[in-house]
Parts: C-alpha cells; structure tokens; sequence
C-alpha cells in the first residue's frame, strides 16, 4: 500500500490545504473517494488512518484532507495552532477547498494517472456531511455521497435572534472551549454573514431533494452531538436514499483522538464496511 502525508495544495492568495494519499500501487484505475472531515475535525484526528487505509485494502484511491480554515498548519496540522484561521472558516472557504481538492485530482499528475474520474464518492462526517451535500448538488463530477453522522440543517444551529445570538453580533466573536485540548476556539460573526449571504444556496433538504446521484445516510442512534431525527430527514428528502443506523453508537462511531489501536473500533469498522459495500454496489450506475 501506498501512503503519502501532508502533500501541500498551494494557491496564491489562499490558504494552503494539507492532503493524505493512500492507496494500491496498481496499473488498474480506481475509484476515488474524497473524505472531508467535520467541526473542530482533523485529517489525523482518531482512527481515520485506519478508515483510509481499509478502504484502500479494498481497491479504492482514498483521499483525506485539511480544510483551509480548520485551524491547523502546514508545519503542524494536528489540532489547533491557527485559531485565527479557526474563527475565520465559514462553508464558502469549505465548498472551495473540495474544488480545489478535485481539481488536484483531475489535473495532469501521478493521482489523476490512478484515478477513475468517472467514480468520485465524497464522503463527509458531521458538519462535512452537509457541506459535502451542498457541493454534490453543484459540482456534476460526483457521482456518489455517503454521510457519517452528517448535519441536515445548518440555519438552526445559529439560533437566531436568541440572546446568545444577539451578544455575537454585538461583540463580533464568540468563543467555544474545546472539550479536549481546552482551548478557548473563536468564532467571528463573518461565519454567520457568509451563511446569511447564500442561504438559500446552505439549505441541505433542497440540496438533498435535487440530488440524482447513490446516497447513504449512515448514523448512530446514540449520537449526542447530532441527534439521529436528523438522519431520518436526510433519508426522507429523496426517494433513492438509503439509510443505514449503527445500533448504540455515538457521533464518532466508537473512535477517539487519539486513537491508539491499529484496530478500527466495531463501531466505526461496520460504517466502514457498509460504505465499501454501498460503493461497490453503485460504482456502475452512471
């Protein structure tokens, strides 16, 4: 198997996005699939080595990357160390990083040569979920989206108009404790504007009702961060989505960061062979 870290896409006038590579070394053309992580995520964060590496086992040209914004760097992309870059993210920052992500897999180069453009998966958890959503409603190279533990509405976690919301607007940043590292994360109110400025654009169940395109909607029926109705509405918005629930499992699917096996939790390793086997059983519908 094949495994590159932190190859870095550079843009000028924006932020650089770090990527990981993992595959077969192969003559034969694989499908590939994009994993965009969620809120507060990372591309290192817990098991996802592990999830890329068992999808790679199964034939698949597996991608993973850094947001722009998520608040890591080149020289240290694990955590936060750029909590102003933090506070700016917003999903118009996000939607452009997938672009850029399939244009660097599209372009002239040794991915591209390994690749089978015309079976592209995206594959988003948590807030990744919605945001990969919103780019498979626009971007036509898609030809599949699976949601692990994905947001169905992004206008209600703002709570508009409540006092919280008020005092945000007021003071132009809000700050959120990260349970684990206990830093204190910013949140600039620009976040909110950009979402304002293309709301319509930002709505997952319109997104979701266009879609013509393999969906699965994978979800823990334990989930505390994102509660499962929400899996449920995701399903319901298209008559060819599918649905699959992970009996007991939380928002992570068992994994933690870090992680420290070199096993897949139970959990996780069910969503992840659910996945390939939804995949495979979709990679000739176009």
């Amino acid at each position: 198997m094949k495994v590159t870290k932190n190859i870095i896409l550079d843009e000028k006038g924006l932020k650089p996005i770090l990527v990981d590579l993992f595959y077969k070394d192969s003559t034969i053309k694989m499908p590939l699939i994009i994993f965009c992580h969620g809120y507060k995520g990372f591309k290192d964060w817990g098991a996802w080595d592990l999830v890329a590496k068992e999808f790679a086992k199964n034939d698949f040209f597996f991608l993973k990357f850094n947001f722009s914004h998520n608040g890591g760097t080149v020289d240290d992309p694990i955590d936060f160390p750029d909590l102003e870059a933090f506070g700016n993210n917003n999903f118009s920052h996000e939607l452009n990083d997938i672009e850029r992500v399939i244009d660097f897999t599209f372009s002239k180069n040794s991915v591209c040569e390994k690749i089978d453009k015309s079976k592209v998966f995206l594959i988003g958890h948590s807030r990744g979920g919605g945001i990969c959503t919103i780019k498979c409603s626009e971007n036509k190279n898609i030809t599949g989206l699976l949601s692990w533990a994905g947001v169905s509405n992004f206008k209600k976690r703002f709570s508009e108009g409540s006092e919280e919301f008020i005092e945000w607007q007021k003071k132009g940043v809000k700050y959120i404790q990260n349970g684990r590292t206990k830093q204190l994360m910013p949140h600039f109110f620009q976040f909110y504007l950009d979402f304002k400025k293309n709301e319509n654009k930002y709505n997952i169940e319109s997104a979701v009702s266009k879609l013509n395109i393999p969906y699965l909607v994978i979800h823990g029926d334990n989930d505390k961060a994102v509660d499962v109705n929400e899996a449920f509405d995701l399903a319901s918005w298209n008559k060819k989505n599918k649905l699959h629930i992970v009996n007991g499992a939380g928002h992570t699917f068992g994994s933690k960061h870090p992680w420290e096996s070199d096993k897949l939790p139970d959990e996780l390793h069910q969503v992840v062979y659910k996945s390939i086997e939804f995949i495979s059983q979709n990679l000739n519908v176009y």
